[in-house]
């Protein structure tokens, strides 16, 4: 490929990561947290995940803003939980467990990626305004497309 061909494949590039950015980093930290369940209840041992976990989960799976929940009758009580069952549940959220951080860290490491890129492509003087335009357009662009 030839060194003109390159820098058109490098702008082009530089233009998709930049606009993409601000969608990448929501997408790692969201998967992040839902590695350990975090937008869910059985991920706090029962409570309420945090409103703002629950809205980046709802936006992340069903591609819409959250929905508040309908009033929900009083929660029978669960019977007692046989031993070994729990024992078997255990054992198999220890074995997750490597894979769970393994996950976290490739979110964070995914959403470092994006913030360091947008930097880079923000601090280059030749392509400074068109990387600011694509940006703000990829921050807005999934706001207003969602439902």
């Amino acid at each position: 490929m030839n060194a003109q061909a390159m820098r058109k494949l490098r702008q082009v590039h530089l233009y998709i990561g930049v606009f993409f950015a601000p969608a990448i980093l929501f997408f790692a930290i969201s998967g992040g947290l839902q590695a350990f369940r975090l937008q869910q209840a059985s991920g706090w041992d029962g409570a309420p995940p945090p409103v703002w976990m629950a809205w980046m989960a709802s936006v992340h799976i069903d591609q819409a803003k959250l929905e508040p929940e309908a009033e929900k009758p009083a929660a029978k009580p669960k019977p007692p939980v046989d031993p070994v069952v729990a024992a078997e549940r255990a054992a198999k959220k220890a074995r997750a467990l490597p894979m769970k951080i393994f996950t976290a860290a490739l979110a964070l490491a995914l959403g470092l990626s994006a913030l360091l890129g947008a930097a880079i492509a923000l601090n280059m003087r030749s392509t400074r305004r068109v990387a600011v335009v694509m940006l703000i357009a990829g921050t807005l662009a999934p706001i207003l497309l969602l439902r």
